[in-house]
Formats: structure tokens, C-alpha cells, sequence
């Protein structure tokens, strides 16, 4: 069998349901109709709902405990063996076009980061490297969401080699770290009309950028691993127009706590629904935890936020179609596995919360996933089986006709996308800390319960997902549920020690 192409295609943050054939407030036509062509997987989840370490187990087929990049802020080892080592191992170009955050925004002596301050805004050096760059062999990188201070490296070249020159005009100039690019012009946070001309936006730049290397490859008659990864919908709330006006924010529905549902949660969750929460007891480093603060919100506000956040994932929609039809056009689609996902979710109101934290409901942890691969994977299914992002790379490598390397936690899930059988996990782990011990949580999840677990903690977390899809009320507590609670606890170690991968065979008996 001739190898396939692999088009892995990430969005940044999106809700499981922020897809058109999930929402019907949302349009998303173009990935509406690869789902018609492919799998949609329904019960599809992230190892961690932050960025680093989500995309270091993207790349590295391990959870976040294993591979090192356990939280933001943190960077995965350049000596890490990763899916586009092993894949140009078998011949292929391995190429990364978007956004990596692979390494923190701050560099030190001891752990160097080439996406960091001030080397991100050294354009001669990104004019001359595009890698190797874990273990891609071309890279084009950026870092910013929207028109965060953090934009350079090869997005800011594009702009430049486009005929933008004054691109700095339309970002801030300046961030809390202590690097300041105003030159005098102060360029605050803009809000949700963003004044980029859409020519100009990275949504336009990763989709024409991967479409040329795709012909890159097609031209040596090389097979390709392309990664294709996207920032939005990700905050901020922000996108040109028309996108920013597409969608009525009066026409859209706004989640909302329901009253009383955290009164047995856990005392973080419980204080981001006061105005002034302190939460100084969870700090063991000068290094915030993102979602640690109040979530209070004034629902209004918030309706004009998912409405931006609605025209981000439907502009992001419309370049991934025009990738997608790139693919057509070069005549790869019917030898090539196209992957969409993304690298976790996103809270809009949900449960009272606003973006992410240290709160692992359905809404942060579960992401979209759609799979398509002509003659192998059969059209217009949709499956419950579950899936970790941390499987992605043992199939990507298993397609590609490979043996799996023995560092690898993940597995294969061609057997369920090409209809051989209903699944291959009866269940999925999902890790997060942002502190080293004060925040560090462990969820196992199930075909119907997820349990949630606390370091060094009484409390906890216990949903029944059948009965009680919107995870309102926490079983924990309810002495009728000690017995499940007991066989779940030990199903999480069983889970955990399970995983653990040996990096060789015994081959001898001392």
C-alpha cells in the first residue's frame, strides 16, 4: 500500500459542541461536510485542558506525566521522541505551520525557549530557520492569539512579504512580562472588531502556506505529515469584520450556573462564583493559575463574547475549507488521512466559568474530532467510542504502516474509525496541574462515569455522564454512591499503573 498523506488540522480552545452539525446557532459548513465524509468521534478528549501540554501529547503520544510539559509554562524536551521523527523515520516530510507553544513565552539559561521574548520579534533569525524543530524538518511558526503583543517570527514576515508593513499597528506593543515594542505608540487590547485586514489574518496565512507545502511534496513525490494549526477560536474575543458582526449576540443562548450546583464542589471551584475570591491558598509559585479568580460575568457582555467567539470558529471554518480544497486540487485527497481536532475546550458560561482552569467538566476536556480517509474510513459515521488526543499519533503511525514504539501511551483507533470494531478503550485518563502539588488533579472517565481525584485532598469530584450529562450534581459526597465511588478510585490506578510504558523488553532474567 502506497503511504498516505496525514493532514492534521488543530483549532485552538473550541467547545466539543462549537461545530455547525452540534449547534445550530453556529455555522461551520466546511467541517460539517468533512465529518459527512469521514467519522465524527463524539467522545473525543484532551490528556490536559491547557496548551502546552495537550500539544506535547499530540506530539509525543504520552500524557503530560510522562513526556515532561506538565503545565503552561513549562516546555516539552527537544531530546523528546515525537510523531515527526517517527514519521520522516518512514520518509515523509514533517512539516508545522501555525502555532507550536511547545516552550514557554520566558527563556533561561537552564531551559531555553526559541518561542520566548525577545527572539520571537528577531525576524532576521526567523527569516533563516525553519528548523529542525521536534522533529519537523520545516516549521513556520507563530506564537500570538489575535493581536496579542506576542507576534513575530514567520507570521510576521508573511505579513511583511504581503505588503503590510505597518503590521505592528495592529497589535499591542507591550506585555506584562517586561517587553515593551511600543516605539512610542502605545497600541492597547482591541475588542472584538479587530482591525487586521482579513487579507492579512493567520487563518489566510497557515492555510496558504500549507497548501504550498502540500505541492511542495506532491512535486518530489514525497509523503507528508502536515501539521495545520490554527489559533482560533481561542481569546481573545476578537476577528475582522464580518465575521465580528455574523452572528446576533440577542440570537444567542447564554449558559449559566444553575443554582446551588457547586454547593458540595470543591472550594476553588466554588470560589469563582464570588467577586473578590482568594485564592492564595492554592499559590506555591509566583506563576498564576489560570482560572483562579472570580467568574462572575454580566450575561450581555458575555453574549457578544460567544458571538465573536462563534465568528471566529466560522472565519477559521471557512480557511480550513479553502485547505481542504487545496488538497482536492493538488489530487491528494483520496490518498491522504485528513484528522481535525482541537487541543481542548473552552467554557462560555458553563457552570458560571469563563475560558479554562483547573475545572475538568465535559465542556474543557472533551473536543471535536472528525477523521476522513477515502477507501479506509467509511463515510457519514458517527461514533460514542471513546478517544484520547494521546491516540492520535499511534494511529497516524499505524496508517502509515508502522509498529509503535514502546514510549508511546496511545492507542491505535483505525480499528474504530474503519468500522473493525466499536472500540479499542474502555476508558480515558485526563490530567492537569498548574501548581506543583496545591492544584493537581486526575479524572478517569468511562462510557459513564468520570471520577476526579485531588492531590492530598477529602475532596472531590463524581459525575454519572448518562443521568447527568451536565454535570450538575457532584455524587462525591452521597454515601448511596461509596461503593461506585470505592471501584472507580481503583479504577484510576488501575488506569494509571496500566500505561505505564517500558521502554524495552526484558531480555534477560538479571
Amino acid at each position: 500500500m502506497k503511504a498516505p498523506n496525514i493532514l492534521f488540522i488543530t483549532s485552538d480552545q473550541q467547545h466539543w459542541r462549537a461545530l455547525g452539525r452540534n449547534n445550530p446557532e453556529l455555522q461551520t459548513p466546511h467541517l460539517d461536510r468533512l465529518a459527512s465524509e469521514g467519522i465524527y468521534c463524539e467522545r473525543a478528549y484532551c490528556p490536559n485542558p491547557t496548551c502546552t501540554p495537550s500539544r506535547a501529547s499530540l506530539l509525543t503520544g504520552q500524557y503530560p506525566s510522562r513526556h515532561g510539559a506538565w503545565s503552561l509554562g513549562t516546555k516539552l524536551p527537544e531530546s523528546a521522541p515525537t510523531i515527526g521523527q517517527y514519521l520522516q523515520e518512514l520518509g515523509y516530510d514533517a512539516s508545522l505551520i501555525g502555532k507550536a507553544h511547545f516552550q514557554p513565552l520566558v527563556s533561561t539559561p537552564e531551559f531555553p525557549s526559541l518561542e520566548s521574548y525577545p527572539l520571537l520579534r528577531d525576524l532576521d533569525y526567523w527569516r533563516n530557520f525553519h528548523g529542525p524543530f521536534y522533529g519537523f524538518n520545516h516549521v513556520e511558526l507563530a506564537r500570538n492569539h489575535a493581536d496579542e503583543s506576542h507576534v513575530g517570527q514567520h507570521y510576521a514576515l508573511w505579513m511583511e512579504e504581503k505588503g503590510l508593513k505597518n503590521w505592528r499597528d495592529h497589535f499591542q506593543n507591550s506585555w506584562g512580562g517586561g517587553f515593551d515594542f511600543s516605539e512610542g505608540r502605545p497600541n492597547p487590547p482591541q475588542t472584538h472588531v479587530w482591525s487586521l485586514p482579513e487579507e492579512f489574518h493567520y487563518n489566510n496565512w497557515i492555510t496558504e502556506r500549507s497548501v504550498e507545502r502540500m505541492n511542495h511534496c506532491r512535486g518530489d513525490g514525497q509523503p507528508f505529515f502536515l501539521w495545520a494549526s490554527y489559533f482560533d477560536p481561542h481569546p481573545p474575543y476578537l476577528v475582522p469584520d464580518p465575521w465580528a458582526s455574523m452572528y446576533d449576540p440577542s440570537c444567542i443562548a447564554v449558559p449559566a450556573a444553575v443554582p446551588g450546583e457547586h454547593d458540595g464542589n470543591p472550594p476553588h471551584i466554588r470560589k469563582t462564583q464570588e467577586k473578590h475570591p482568594d485564592f492564595s491558598y492554592l499559590q506555591e509559585t509566583k506563576y498564576t493559575n489560570h482560572g483562579c479568580q472570580s467568574h462572575l460575568h454580566d450575561p450581555d457582555a458575555l453574549a457578544r463574547d460567544i458571538a465573536v467567539y462563534y465568528g471566529m470558529t466560522s472565519m477559521m471554518d471557512h480557511y480550513i475549507g479553502k485547505l481542504l480544497k487545496g488538497l482536492d486540487e493538488a489530487g491528494l485527497a483520496d490518498n491522504t488521512l485528513v484528522v481535525f481536532t482541537s487541543d481542548h475546550g473552552h467554557f462560555f458560561g458553563q457552570h458560571g466559568l469563563i475560558a479554562k482552569g483547573p475545572f475538568l467538566y465535559e465542556d474543557e476536556v472533551r473536543v471535536p474530532l472528525i477523521a476522513k480517509w477515502p477507501g479506509h474510513i467509511p463515510a457519514g459515521r458517527t461514533t460514542a467510542s471513546l478517544i484520547s488526543l494521546i491516540d492520535l499519533p499511534a494511529t497516524f503511525l499505524r496508517a502509515a504502516g508502522s509498529e509503535l514504539p514502546t514510549l508511546m501511551q496511545g492507542i491505535d483507533q483505525m480499528p474504530v474509525w474503519s468500522g473493525v470494531t466499536s472500540a479499542v478503550r474502555d476508558h480515558v485518563l485526563i490530567e492537569n496541574r498548574h501548581q506543583p502539588t496545591a492544584i493537581h488533579q486526575k479524572s478517569y472517565v468511562d462510557s459513564r462515569y468520570k471520577l476526579t481525584l485531588y492531590y492530598n485532598q477529602d475532596y472531590g469530584e463524581m459525575f454519572d455522564l448518562r443521568e447527568d450529562p451536565g454535570e450538575i450534581h457532584n455524587l462525591w459526597n452521597d454515601p448511596k454512591f461509596g461503593n461506585l465511588k470505592s471501584a472507580l478510585v481503583k479504577k484510576l490506578v488501575f488506569a494509571q499503573m496500566g500505561c505505564e510504558p517500558l521502554w524495552m523488553p526484558r531480555v534477560s532474567g538479571a
